[in-house]
Formats: C-alpha cells, sequence, structure tokens
C-alpha cells in the first residue's frame, strides 16, 4: 500500500505541472513556488527530527551548484517542456535519466571498460542503447508528428540536468556530517534562491492564476517536491531495494495514466511501445557490477541517509551498500532531492 501512495504522489508530479501551467502561472513561477514549498517542508521535518542546516562556505557552495543542476534546472526545464508537450510524455523522459547518469559516467571514466566484470558490460551497453533507441521511438523526429520540439528538448535537458547534479554530488556532497533531512532542506533553500533570481526577467501575467493553477503548485511543492523525498526514503530504509525500484518503475506508467485520465491526454502507441523500450533499458543498465559508485547516480542526502542505516537496511533508491543488486530509475525529484 505504502508503494502504491508514493508511486502516485510521485508520478502525479507532471500532472500538478500541467495543471499549474494552464492555471495562468508561469514555469518560473511554478519552479519557485515548488523549491520553496519543498524546503519548507523539508524544513519543518528536519526541526522536528533536531536536525540543523549545515554550516560552512564550502558546503554551501557544492549546495549551490547541485540545487542548480538537481533542482532549479531540471524543474524549470520539466515546467517548460509541459508548455507543449504532455504530462505523460515528460514522466517517460524522466525516467532516461538513469540512460544520461550511465553515459556520463563512462565519459567521465568512473564506469570503464566494456568487459562483463568492468563497469559497462555487454548488458549495460544494450541497456544504454535499448534506452536511448526507445527514447528516439518516443519522439520520432523522421514523423511530422513526431515530438522534436523546442519543448521535447525541455524534457530531455531536464533528465540530462540530473545526471549532471548527480555526478557533481557523488564526488562533492556525499560524506558529509549534515543529517539528511538538513541538507536536503538546505538545498531546496538555495534552489529556491537561485530561481528567485530570475524573477525580474519573468514575463508578466495579465490574469492571476485560477484557483485550480494555485492549488496545484501547492500539491506539487508540499506533496510532489518535500513529502515524497521524506516517504522515498523511508520505504528505502524500511523495505530495501526492490520496493525502491517498484516505486522507480511505476513512475512513468502513473504519469502516462494520470496525463490520460486527467487531461485526455492521447497515448499513442509509438509512445507506449517507447515508455517500454525505455523502461526495459533502463532495467538492463541496472544489471552488473559497476566500478562507480554504487550510489552514485542518487541524491546526496538519500546516500547520507542510508549511511546512517544498520547495514542489513543500507539501500538508496534500489541500489544496496554491496552494489550489484538492480535499482530503480532516478526519481523525478531529485531533493538533495529532485527531487
Amino acid at each position: 500500500m505504502r508503494i502504491a501512495v508514493l508511486a502516485l504522489l510521485w508520478g502525479s508530479s507532471f500532472l500538478w505541472i500541467k495543471l499549474a501551467l494552464e492555471g495562468g502561472l508561469a514555469p518560473l513561477h511554478v519552479t519557485i513556488v515548488r523549491c520553496a514549498l519543498g524546503a519548507a517542508v523539508l524544513l519543518v521535518l528536519a526541526r522536528s527530527a533536531r536536525q540543523h542546516l549545515p554550516r560552512g562556505r564550502r558546503v554551501w557552495g557544492h549546495l549551490l551548484v547541485a540545487a542548480l543542476f538537481c533542482n532549479a534546472l531540471p524543474f524549470l526545464f520539466f515546467s517548460i517542456g509541459e508548455q507543449t508537450v504532455d504530462s505523460g510524455v515528460a514522466g517517460v523522459m524522466n525516467a532516461t535519466t538513469p540512460l544520461w547518469s550511465l553515459g556520463l559516467g563512462f565519459l567521465l571514466g568512473t564506469e570503464r571498460g566494456l568487459g562483463p566484470k568492468r563497469g559497462l558490460g555487454p548488458k549495460r551497453l544494450a541497456g544504454l542503447l535499448l534506452g536511448f533507441g526507445g527514447t528516439l521511438l518516443i519522439f520520432a523526429p523522421w514523423q511530422q508528428s513526431g515530438l522534436t520540439s523546442p519543448g521535447a528538448l525541455a524534457l530531455l535537458a531536464a533528465a540530462v540536468s540530473y545526471a549532471v547534479a548527480f555526478a557533481y554530488m557523488a564526488r562533492h556532497l556525499i560524506g558529509r556530517d549534515t543529517p539528511p533531512l538538513a541538507l536536503s532542506a538546505a538545498q531546496l533553500l538555495a534552489a529556491t534562491g537561485l530561481t528567485a533570481l530570475g524573477l525580474p526577467a519573468s514575463p508578466h501575467t495579465e490574469s492571476a492564476p485560477t484557483l485550480t493553477g494555485v492549488l496545484a503548485v501547492v500539491v506539487l511543492g508540499v506533496f510532489g517536491t518535500g513529502l515524497t523525498f521524506h516517504l522515498n526514503s523511508r520505504l528505502i530504509a524500511d523495505e530495501g531495494p526492490t520496493a525502491a525500484a517498484t516505486v522507480g518503475y511505476l513512475l512513468p506508467v502513473v504519469s502516462v495514466g494520470l496525463g490520460a485520465l486527467v487531461l485526455g491526454e492521447e497515448v499513442g502507441v509509438r509512445v507506449l511501445a517507447g515508455m517500454a523500450v525505455v523502461l526495459a533499458g533502463v532495467g538492463l543498465t541496472r544489471v552488473g557490477p559497476s566500478r562507480s559508485r554504487p550510489d552514485a547516480h542518487l541524491p546526496s542526502s538519500e546516500r547520507t541517509a542510508a549511511r546512517s542505516t544498520p547495514v542489513s537496511a543500507r539501500t538508496t533508491s534500489g541500489v544496496s551498500s554491496t552494489s550489484s543488486q538492480p535499482t530503480a530509475p532516478t526519481p523525478a525529484t531529485c531533493h538533495g532531492d529532485s527531487m
């Protein structure tokens, strides 16, 4: 039951983004409110757990970079993309994040070689190629009805931004002494400040947002950003990688289903086939050993939380601390989440 609730809350984020945009909010406004409300929720949870925000310029400098690539940019890109692309497709594009993470890791040298005993074995390489093939199938640039557009490219940019953030966070924000909730709250606070800097350049709307738009962005910030991070962390600690993997693979299914049921979005056979291929590819990339950190694609706070739990429960977003269990696609809200 907890898995279903978490998958519904997290997978519905793309629906709330679409409703907020249709309700008169600009992409930047959606991003700012989402970050601010998510930070508020995590600050309350951190305070109740007696966790304090990090101190020191060095840590906050790393948090600013992480907040830019893991929260501010992807949140904004998803909002920009959903102005012209269906929410269901946005959820599927989010599921490609592990593919970009693996590709980036190979380019940076954290995923080495092509042998079965090395980082990028045959199965993982096949998964990488299969996943990108599924993405190409979804966008179908060879057809007039394909999804190639600035909005679609923004969705892909969001997934790539997550991958860049995970690589940076793996190097600079792992093993900090700051408790996980406080670290996540600090990162979303930084993301709120970064996005607020763009307000002077944001276009002004002549009409006020609708009640639906306001409620949608509130739900997105409180439940789809702040609360889901906390619930996911608890699920990982309590039930381990299998449960986390289940949630990860349900997210694009939930986004497509809600888009069709609530917004009446048409889901063609090509998009469904592409989604299946993407998820199959992601599944293959999660098989086999890796010479990179087993949790390198995850938010730093989730890794910190995992390392503070007993060995029997030390897993992060579907990655066991001993390394080789299958893992889930990275969720949309890299809270630090997107978290």
